[in-house]
C-alpha cells in the first residue's frame, strides 16, 4: 500500500499581478501578502493603505531632477507595521503600478459585488 501526503490547502487569492511582484488576499487571515523585491511581506488592513499612501506620496520626477550628489534609493517605512523596502527609481515605478493595479482590482471586485447583490436582493 501505498502512503500518500496531504498538504494544507492554501487559502490566497491572486488579486493583481505584474512582471515585477504580485499581491495575494488571504480571506482566512483577513490580510494581504506582498511579493516585492525578492520579499514575500504581510499586511493587514491598516497597513496597506498606509503602504499605499506611502507609495503614492513619492514624486518620482522631483528625485529623478534633484541635483544632489546622493544615492539613487528610497526608503519606503510604515510606521506600526515590521516591513520596509529600500527601492530605486525603477523599483518604486514598479512598485506603484502594482499598488495600483492591485487597488483597481479591489475596487472592482467591490462595484461588481455591489451590482450582484444589488440586482439579487
Amino acid at each position: 500500500m501505498q502512503k500518500t501526503a496531504t498538504l494544507p490547502s492554501v487559502d490566497f487569492v491572486e488579486v493583481f499581478q505584474t512582471a515585477k511582484g504580485s499581491v495575494f488576499q488571504s480571506d482566512r487571515e483577513k490580510c494581504w501578502y506582498v511579493d516585492f523585491a525578492g520579499k514575500v511581506a504581510r499586511f493587514d488592513y491598516r497597513c496597506m493603505m498606509r503602504l499605499k499612501k506611502v507609495v503614492y506620496a513619492i514624486d518620482i520626477e522631483a528625485l529623478l531632477m534633484k541635483s544632489e550628489l546622493s544615492a539613487d534609493l528610497e526608503i519606503v517605512f510604515i510606521c506600526a507595521c515590521d516591513q520596509f523596502y529600500v527601492l530605486n527609481f525603477m523599483e518604486i515605478i514598479a512598485f506603484k503600478e502594482l499598488l495600483e493595479g492591485t487597488f483597481v482590482m479591489l475596487e472592482l471586485n467591490k462595484i461588481v459585488h455591489d451590482r450582484v447583490y444589488r440586482v439579487t436582493y
